[in-house]
């Protein structure tokens, strides 16, 4: 048997740290081993840090490398270093977790050496669980959306959030779509702060209808969702400078809002961020420094509650609200009439544990109804990654709105349709 490499020992400040297969490769494509990943978050640490410190930090180990599978972790591990921080957190489900807070660099190594490609903190501090500091707008694009139709969503948010004396700060997800982030006072309650990020997505849903939606079912949306639910209670993002999964190791990036208009996401990554941190500083940088209140968007709530909106649906995990509308989606919504869920015709196509199969079946399913297909936009392809209890599975339905009747085919067994009861 190959003998197993001797773990690298680095001096991180006052502490030394061990990390743990150096030449692992968890990049495979981009040939990024492990140890170069920890030299990255060195060399971005300043800007990292910005967005974790001081806040409770949910664990997304990749543990066999970004084409691995990943497993969250909230639960801080044991045993741990003497100086790392934690901190007891509550969930909606009344459970509660006591989670790693990581204040330096040395906390930095110690996730990443664990596997945690990309930093998932939560939006508040240490010191007050219960009331977020930070406005989290996600801009979300759906299936086939152009990246140019992000930016100019974006943007319309800046003028909104200038109008209400708030400042944006904007980044790349790392993946398709933005994040803007805004710091706010630490006095309002997830439920005030979700609720003004409702009444922001809905506000500039009415300024750009044909480029955002702010409608929750991937049955109704079109364009760029902006998921006000980011802002709920136990909800996590890829902070500032995370690392995301994708072959070419492509980063969170901080924007100053003038590269807003030609930014490239596919630009940023692993062994292009720093340098350019080096020459142009963190955008973030003066994050802390603009603290604005969320009183104006609250008041843009109160005047959709007047026009008779209700609020939206919440994530599943959370108890549903008195004034929320029904948690079910249009096309399976009981009680309303077959003519009412015929507009929304929703099929299920395939049901499989890996991806890659249910893609398959949805394939075989356009062979065998060509005609009905060709009017199949990609934004009507919904694919849903579905949690289980201890793995996920993958869901494909096919929204036939843009069918016409006589050529819609009927529900038929999908395919392939393996027993989702293992994974729930």
């Amino acid at each position: 048997m190959p003998k197993e490499e001797a773990p690298h020992t680095l001096s991180v400040g006052d502490r030394e740290l061990r990390v743990t297969h150096p030449s692992k490769l968890y990049f495979r494509e981009a040939g990024i081993s492990k140890r170069e990943l920890v030299d990255y978050y060195l060399a971005v640490a300043e800007g990292a840090l910005l967005g974790i410190r001081d806040r409770p930090l949910v664990l997304k180990r990749y543990v066999n490398g970004a084409a691995g599978e990943a497993f969250y972790q909230k639960r801080a591990p044991k045993p741990r270093p003497a100086w790392l921080r934690t901190v007891e957190l509550a969930f909606p489900s009344g459970r509660t977790a006591e989670e790693l807070v990581i204040d330096d660099a040395a906390g930095l190594v110690y996730v990443v050496n664990l596997g945690c490609i990309e930093l998932h903190p939560h939006a508040v501090r240490s010191s007050n669980l219960e009331h977020p500091d930070e406005l989290r707008i996600d801009l979300d694009p759906g299936p086939g959306v152009p990246f140019s139709d992000v930016r100019l969503v974006a943007l319309e948010v800046k003028k909104l959030l200038d109008e209400l004396g708030l400042r944006g700060f904007p980044k790349t997800s790392g993946s398709r779509g933005m994040h803007i982030l805004v710091r706010i006072e630490q006095r309002f309650g997830f439920e005030e702060v979700r609720r003004a990020a409702l009444a922001l997505a809905r506000e500039v849903e009415r300024r750009v209808p044909k480029l955002a939606t702010s409608k929750w079912w991937k049955e109704e949306r079109h364009g760029v969702f902006i998921d006000y639910n980011q802002n709920a209670k136990d909800k996590t993002t890829a902070s500032a400078y995370s690392v995301r999964p994708l072959s070419d190791a492509r980063v969170s990036t901080p924007l100053f809002w003038e590269e807003v208009p030609d930014c490239d996401p596919a630009a940023f990554t692993v062994r292009s961020v720093p340098a350019r941190v080096l020459s142009l500083g963190d955008p973030a940088r003066q994050l802390n420094e603009t603290v604005g209140s969320i009183q104006e968007l609250l008041a843009l709530a109160e005047r959709d509650d007047a026009t008779g909106l209700p609020d939206a649906p919440w994530p599943p995990h959370h108890p549903k609200t008195a004034q929320e509308a029904p948690r079910v989606a249009p096309s399976r919504a009981r009680g309303a009439s077959t003519n009412a869920r015929a507009l929304i015709p929703i099929l299920i196509i395939a049901n499989a544990q890996r991806k890659e199969d249910a893609l398959l079946g949805l394939e075989r399913w356009k062979r065998r109804h060509p005609q009905a297909a060709a009017h199949v936009a990609m934004e009507d392809v919904l694919v849903d990654s579905m949690r289980g209890r201890s793995s996920t599975w993958t869901r494909i339905r096919v929204n036939l709105r843009n069918v016409p009747s006589e050529l819609r085919p009927i529900q038929e067994t999908p395919d392939p349709n393996e027993s989702t009861h293992s994974f729930r």
